[in-house]
């Protein structure tokens, strides 16, 4: 059993990944840490966790925890993964692991000399819905990919919210352009060439609330938008020679809506509806994480796949501030 603190008691973690853990065949939460003491309490009473720590750097030195979960505001992830590292204990930290791709050389660098496992937790990338999608292509259902299309919007004007606020590493393209970036490259296993978009900033919080996106994948081309001040919606869709794939509940698959792909023919006639019962993306990312960590074999998120999504992230903002195309 692979031995988990929480570093945090932020919501994420306590409301999909530590149950997730804890529900877990080969992990389970042996610590929870925060500043507060007496909120480390209560977080580790109501998951039943035994140990519970003052200040992030006491978990970290503890032999009671052989990896850290790391939930805290984005523009903590490098420096917190990075002491974990240093600690000896292996990392699994939410995304957007980083808000530079020169970040994620630093913490290859650090995982490679410290000799431990650390992720970013794209939970999506676990999830058979996703799996299934990539099957699909490469069993050639819907012809030659020529397009993908995305979506991930929803409305958050909270001035106190993380994603509102610049100095935290807030904004619109950390948060949620991430998904798209990554379930395209994960699913066509290529990577962008080429990059257009347009980015909208809120004049009171200054973070980026609105992307246009257009993407040159060298054999299709990607278009998609993200929006943190528009009604929500999730949908990814994969149109082919044959015909396209359209997935339902892309990103948020336990909580968004019916999990479900479906394949649509030339003629445009739904030809199969494939459908997940409780995918539980979360329990299967620190499954996996565990197996990793112990050198089992499991398809992780390594380090080398974020550098190459924050590349495509990162181009993107540099394309928002010229006109034509910007190289990734």
């Amino acid at each position: 059993m692979l031995r988990f603190g929480i570093l945090s008691t932020a919501k994420i973690g306590r409301d999909a990944v530590v149950p997730a853990i804890q529900d877990a065949e080969n992990c389970v939460v042996t610590a929870i840490a925060s500043r507060d003491l007496s909120k480390a309490r209560a977080m580790a009473d109501r998951f039943s966790v035994p140990h519970a720590f003052g200040s992030y750097e006491e978990m970290l030195t503890s032999d009671l925890i052989d990896a850290v979960y790391i939930p805290l505001p984005t523009s903590q992830h490098v420096e917190w993964t990075s002491k974990a590292a240093e600690s000896g204990k292996h990392v699994l930290c939410e995304k957007p692991i980083a808000l530079k791709a020169a970040d994620i050389e630093r913490l290859i660098a650090a995982r490679d000399s410290n000799k431990v496992l650390i992720c970013e937790a794209f939970m999506i990338a676990y999830a058979p819905v996703w799996h299934k999608v990539r099957e699909l292509l490469a069993d050639g259902a819907i012809g030659t990919l020529k397009h993908v299309q995305g979506a991930f919007t929803y409305f958050n004007r909270d001035a106190g919210n993380m994603r509102n606020i610049p100095e935290l590493g807030g904004g619109g393209l950390p948060d949620i352009g991430v998904y798209p970036a990554m379930a395209t490259r994960m699913v066509t296993g290529k990577e962008p060439v080429r990059v257009q978009a347009t980015t909208e900033r809120d004049p009171e919080f200054g973070t980026d609330i609105y992307s246009s996106v257009k993407a040159d994948f060298g054999s299709f081309d990607m278009s998609f938008y993200i929006a943190t001040q528009m009604g929500n919606r999730q949908v990814m869709v994969f149109h082919g020679t044959e015909g396209f794939i359209e997935v339902k509940s892309p990103f948020n698959a336990d909580r968004w809506g019916a999990e479900e792909i479906e394949l649509t023919n030339q003629k445009h006639t739904v030809s199969q509806v494939f459908r997940f019962q409780d995918s539980r993306q979360y329990r299967r990312q620190a499954e996996s994480f565990a197996r990793a960590a112990v050198g089992e074999s499991a398809e992780v998120v390594t380090l080398e796949n974020s550098l190459l999504n924050q590349r495509f992230i990162d181009a993107i903002y540099r394309a928002s501030d010229k006109d034509g195309w910007e190289p990734v």
